[in-house]
């Protein structure tokens, strides 16, 4: 039996009175950049803030994660669909993997459709290196629609 996957999220400063019901549907629908657990067991170990720009709980937060198990680290859409998108958020994921050699995953439910068109318009995405950063969480319209 495979092991089961322990997540820790982190989530935009700005957002930080989510509640997180959109990654917590994401996942149990295993949608978004939860599809990669498709079959598996997942437990989210810690669900937290970035700290505010220019995201001091970078350093720490994924270290008390990892000491409640986690071995994955997603930052939440909204670190990408937020206008600004976070523009830290390559330091962020080169940071975590090298100090606490633990994966990092960049989103964690589908785009909604309302922040997709506004950034499709703004062109906000439109380099190679942001088309790989959304492509997890980038989904077909109807879910994107499922999620505005």
């Amino acid at each position: 039996m495979e092991e089961k996957v322990k997540i820790g999220i982190i989530i935009c400063d700005r957002y930080k009175n989510c509640a997180g019901g959109k990654c917590f549907r994401s996942l149990r629908e295993r949608v978004g950049a939860f599809s990669i657990y498709q079959g598996k067991e997942v437990e989210i170990v810690g669900y937290t803030s970035c700290g505010g720009c220019p995201g001091p709980n970078i350093e720490y937060a994924p270290e008390e994660m990892k000491k409640n198990g986690a071995n994955v680290i997603h930052f939440a859409t909204g670190m990408v669909v937020g206008y600004p998108p976070c523009p830290y958020i390559q330091h962020f994921k080169k940071f975590i993997e090298e100090k606490y050699k633990m994966q990092v995953v960049i989103g964690t439910h589908p785009i909604p459709q309302k922040y997709f068109l506004t950034h499709q318009k703004l062109g906000t995405w439109n380099t190679p290196e942001w088309e790989e950063m959304i492509k997890a969480t980038l989904t077909e319209e109807k879910i994107r629609i499922s999620y505005d």
